[in-house]
């Protein structure tokens, strides 16, 4: 299986790679203002609490929580993170790529999975937003948080996965 990301260029990638993660990083540095009125008792984590919610009922104590400009917030934060989708499963994506072409063999192989796993991990994102906005439309006592719930967590676990990996192939002393 090849890399999602292999039509790119050996020398393209390294400069592509550091672009998309400032882009990444400065998108990341948005999100923490909007997710600042979502930080309540109820919702610990603001968004990410929300996306983790699992039952109806933590889901509809989380959206209680929330004034209508909290509210509003949230429901911004949703659109705003479909720019966010592509660039962080592009930058991880990437730096798994150049980590592999470190590393001949099965951690090559190992990274070509990743690389597609980050593909996953952001149409999980969008799924999960679109099971979170209708939470948002009233739907709280629906499987809709249960649906999210797990699109976040196989998201989260994806991510986390392909960082590992990246961090994984700089630390590990390439291969001669």
């Amino acid at each position: 299986m090849k890399h999602p990301l292999e039509f790119i260029t050996p020398t393209n990638r390294k400069p592509i790679f550091i672009a998309l993660l400032v882009w990444t990083l400065i998108l990341f540095a948005i999100f923490r203002p909007l997710s600042a009125p979502l930080t309540t008792s109820a919702a610990p984590s603001g968004i990410v609490s929300f996306e983790l919610a699992h039952t109806p009922e933590n889901a509809a104590r989380m959206l209680d929580s929330w004034d209508e400009r909290a509210q509003l917030f949230a429901a911004f934060g949703l659109g705003f993170d479909y720019l966010f989708m592509p660039s962080y499963a592009l930058a991880i994506a990437l730096g798994i790529l150049l980590a592999a072409g470190r590393h001949p063999g099965a951690f090559a192989k190992l990274g070509a999975w990743l690389g597609w796993g980050l593909i996953l991990a952001a149409i999980l994102d969008a799924v999960e937003n679109v099971a979170l906005w209708n939470v948002l439309l009233g739907a709280a006592n629906s499987a809709w948080p249960l649906l999210s719930y797990w699109c976040a967590l196989f998201k989260f676990g994806l991510i986390l996965l392909g960082i590992a990996y990246a961090l994984a192939g700089w630390v590990w002393p390439r291969h001669k």
